[in-house]
C-alpha cells in the first residue's frame, strides 16, 4: 500500500539524491531546476511545473524520466491546463481562488478531462469527504499534499472508506491504524491504484512513523 507512496514536497536544487526503496517515491523536481540542470542526471522525478511547458521542449537540461508533473491551476484555468500536451501523465492541483466553483465540482472535470486531481489534505473535512466519493468512481486516481503523517493516515483511511462505502468523513476524522494493517494484499493494491502519491516536505519522517504503526 504504500509502495513509492511518499515524495519530497521539498525542491532538492541540483542535488539528485531522494531517499529510495519502501515507500519513497520519486521526488517532486520544479521544471526551473531541471533547466538549470544541464548536464546531469536527475533520474526518475515528478516535474513541477513553475515554467511555460514549451521550454522543456526547447532549452537544454537535466537528463530525467518524468514520472508525472504537477501544476497549480486556479479552477478557473483547468481547461487551459487539460489541454496541455505533456509526455507523461498531468496532476492538477485547484488552488483556492475566488471563483465560486466546488473542489468535488473542479475534481469532477479533471477526471472527466483524464487528467489526474491534486488534493491538499488542509481543506476541510467534508470537502475531502466529498472529494474522495468522486475519486472512488474515477480511473485518473488522485495526488495530495500532506504536512504530516497524521495527515497522511487520515488521506489512507479516507481512501479504504471510499472504496468500500463507509463513512470517508469518519473516516478522515478518526483514521484507524489496526484497519489498515488489516488489508488484504488485494485491498491495498486497490488502495494504492487510488492514492497515487503523496508529497511531503519529509519523506523520511514520515516513512519512519507509519512504520512505527505497522504500515508497509
Amino acid at each position: 500500500m504504500l509502495a513509492e507512496l511518499l515524495s519530497s514536497s521539498t525542491d532538492p536544487g541540483d542535488r539528485f539524491d531522494p531517499p529510495t526503496g519502501g515507500a519513497f517515491g520519486p521526488p517532486v523536481v520544479s521544471a526551473s531546476t531541471l533547466l538549470g540542470s544541464a548536464g546531469t542526471d536527475a533520474g526518475r522525478v515528478i516535474v513541477g511545473l513553475d515554467v511555460d511547458p514549451a521550454e522543456l521542449q526547447t532549452r537544454a537540461q537535466a537528463s530525467y524520466e518524468a514520472v508525472r508533473f504537477h501544476l497549480d491551476c486556479p479552477a478557473g484555468r483547468l481547461r487551459d491546463a487539460v489541454a496541455l500536451g505533456l509526455p507523461s501523465p498531468l496532476a492538477v492541483f485547484v488552488t483556492p481562488t475566488g471563483d465560486d466553483v466546488r473542489l468535488a465540482e473542479a475534481v469532477q472535470q479533471l477526471v472527466d478531462a483524464g487528467c489526474i486531481p491534486g488534493i491538499v489534505s488542509g481543506r476541510a473535512v467534508g470537502e475531502l469527504a466529498d472529494v474522495l466519493a468522486v475519486l472512488a468512481h474515477s480511473d485518473v486516481g488522485f495526488v495530495a499534499r500532506a504536512q504530516d503523517s497524521a495527515e497522511v493516515l487520515a488521506l489512507l483511511s479516507g481512501t479504504v472508506a471510499s472504496l468500500c462505502g463507509d463513512d470517508i468523513r469518519l473516516a478522515l476524522e478518526n483514521p484507524e491504524p489496526a484497519r489498515l494493517r488489516a488489508l488484504i494484499p488485494e485491498a491495498a493494491e486497490a488502495v494504492h491504484h487510488v492514492l497515487l502519491g503523496v508529497e511531503v516536505p519529509d519523506p523520511s519522517l514520515v516513512g519512519r512513523e507509519l512504520a512505527a504503526l505497522g504500515l508497509r
